[in-house]
């Protein structure tokens, strides 16, 4: 059985908050995400094809709020560090499933590579942080980087291994090679680590001077601002919400924190980075071959269009004055 705790806001430490969805709302939102999923996807969608749709790693939140005073989105009560980390390590997907993951990401994946060389103005080595099935790191080994990646799962960097990638198994906190990289990247995972913050000392430890972090999230702020609207008496408006929402993997909130630009940029700056560039964006494309055509041509045609609500993210800082510390006033 999954436990929890109370917690309050990893940037800033306040524990005042507003709530964004309450328990009955979190539960609509899942009927809202069926319903979305279930008319686009053939009836013959394997269940394991439903990871990441309508189904996550971690179960829906009791309650969803924000932090009064710097924003932060988050779960709250929130599972604990220990039963977060088994939940992602004991997760073993088929290969078949896996090998339709790497390659509808690694074509997306391209982009990230693409910003991260112009950022760095140059190409060089790196550790991806949760590279799962391998994705970026095909797309940074097609763009003459040289990418390694860390994970907690065994199941996934032994299928990443199988494709010719390096890839250690663990977590940042408690990786500790006997040297440095040009670039740390953190994509789509940051918002589900246990301590956001110590994984940023941990990046900062291995960057070398002058290195970049890239760090690309789900926006809290969006969820924030669309939520209310699932609610609105407007029919207009409720299928505008569901539709970003749903079509960005925000419906539910499958995630621990749900920075936004202003939040994140606090959090990297409080630990010794400079932050350089913020990138709108929206969630990778889903659609595969059980995905009705319809539907995976409207993803195509509307999720590009939804950039400009920011749904989600990419923040590219660079390695100050590091602060081994932090800011210890904000810690938990």
């Amino acid at each position: 059985m999954t436990s929890y705790e109370l917690t309050r806001c990893i940037v800033c430490g306040e524990s005042q908050t507003t709530e964004v969805a309450s328990p009955e709302g979190v539960r609509r939102e899942a009927e809202l995400l069926w319903e979305f999923h279930m008319r686009r996807l053939s009836p013959r969608t394997p269940p394991e094809r439903l990871v990441d749709r309508v189904a996550f790693s971690q179960p829906p939140p009791w309650r969803v709020v924000r932090c009064a005073v710097c924003g932060l989105v988050y779960r709250n009560p929130t599972e604990k560090r220990e039963q977060l980390r088994a939940t992602y390590a004991d997760e073993a997907p088929p290969r078949d499933a896996l090998l339709a993951l790497h390659e509808a990401q690694r074509r997306s994946y391209r982009a990230q590579a693409r910003r991260l060389a112009r950022h760095l103005q140059r190409r060089g080595t790196g550790i991806e942080v949760g590279s799962y099935v391998g994705a970026f790191l095909a797309a940074a080994r097609e763009s003459q980087w040289q990418f390694e990646g860390v994970d907690v799962n065994p199941h996934t960097n032994a299928f990443a291994r199988s494709l010719g990638f390096q890839v250690h198994d663990g977590d940042i906190e408690h990786f500790a090679p006997d040297r440095t990289f040009d670039a740390v990247a953190i994509w789509n995972t940051f918002d589900q680590l246990p301590d956001p913050r110590a994984a940023l000392r941990s990046a900062a430890r291995l960057l070398r001077a002058n290195g970049v972090i890239a760090i690309r999230v789900p926006n809290g702020e969006c969820y924030a601002r669309w939520r209310p609207a699932l609610d609105s008496e407007s029919r207009v408006r409720r299928a505008v919400a569901t539709s970003i929402l749903a079509h960005n993997n925000l419906l539910t909130f499958p995630y621990r924190f749900g920075f936004s630009p202003s939040s994140l940029g606090r959090l990297l700056e409080d630990i010794g980075f400079e932050v350089e560039r913020v990138v709108a964006d929206v969630l990778v494309p889903t659609a595969d071959e059980y995905t009705r055509p319809w539907a995976a041509l409207a993803e195509r045609v509307v999720k590009p269009a939804m950039k400009f609500v920011a749904p989600w993210f990419e923040v590219y800082a660079r390695k100050g004055n590091f602060n081994d510390k932090g800011n210890d006033s904000r810690e938990l």
